[in-house]
């Protein structure tokens, strides 16, 4: 059990009050709880490898688990038959296009799970991140219909990935994949899948020691970043047969 001390100094009162030392993360990687989800304490989280993870009607808490999921986006693992959906191209694939579809899509009901950890509050406030041009999603489009997608926080050229869906076969790999390629071309450093799964580790994701995490992170988060609205600057499978009127 977390000694009360230990509560009170995870703690956060005032607006302006900084985040605990990472260190001092229970078992879990919960870091501290209360505050807001302001731009700054996001933002502040963000390039300190911290993220906000919670159920809707729950006190805010924020997270830096040891050990940390990230996935190089070199080294993005492609089966034949990943390829072979990238490689048929009946999709179009933007950026930025439909950011609050994206998440709004994220945090709906999937096969198998009930309830969604991304509440109202949090879907208002990643939107507030996107319209001030740190928040990005990728959108994979069929016919004119969203059937893919995922949507992530960018610091400097670290990437936090936040969540994806499909509502087609492989719709969500595919953002993935050119997620991964334009982040190869931009040179980024990482994605940070946060907490591992057995998807996530099939498709190249890895997990190290939080300080090991931590120094690839600082590392990439000090570098110039890309502010503003996303648009791929690879060539991009885009026929305007699928992409929405």
């Amino acid at each position: 059990m977390t000694d009360p001390a230990d509560l009170l100094r995870m703690y956060l009162v005032d607006p302006d009050q900084p985040f605990p030392p990472v260190d001092f993360a229970d078992p879990s990687g919960l870091v501290a709880f209360g505050g807001d989800l302001t731009p700054q304490r996001l933002l502040n989280a963000y390039s300190t490898g911290i993220f906000p993870w919670y159920n809707p009607g729950e006190t805010i808490q924020w997270y830096c688990p040891d050990p940390r999921c990230i996935l190089v986006p070199t080294d993005l693992r492609v089966t034949k038959s990943y390829r072979r959906s990238v490689t048929n191209a009946d999709y179009a694939v933007t950026m930025d296009r439909a950011f609050a579809e994206v998440m709004s899509h994220c945090a709906g009901p999937r096969a198998k799970e009930t309830g969604t950890w991304i509440g109202s509050d949090m879907m208002a406030a990643y939107l507030r991140l996107h319209h001030l041009g740190h928040a990005h999603s990728v959108e994979v489009w069929r016919d004119g219909d969203l059937v893919g997608g995922l949507y992530g926080v960018a610091c400097g050229r670290s990437f936090a990935g936040e969540s994806m869906f499909s509502r087609a076969r492989d719709t969500s790999k595919i953002a993935l994949y050119w997620l991964c390629a334009q982040l190869t071309a931009w040179d980024f450093a990482l994605v940070d899948c946060q907490v591992t799964s057995d998807h996530l580790t099939s498709l190249g994701a890895v997990e190290l020691p939080r300080a090991d995490y931590l120094h690839l992170h600082t590392r990439a988060a000090a570098r110039p970043g890309l502010p503003g609205r996303w648009r791929f600057e690879i060539p991009v499978p885009d026929s305007t047969d699928h992409l929405p009127a």
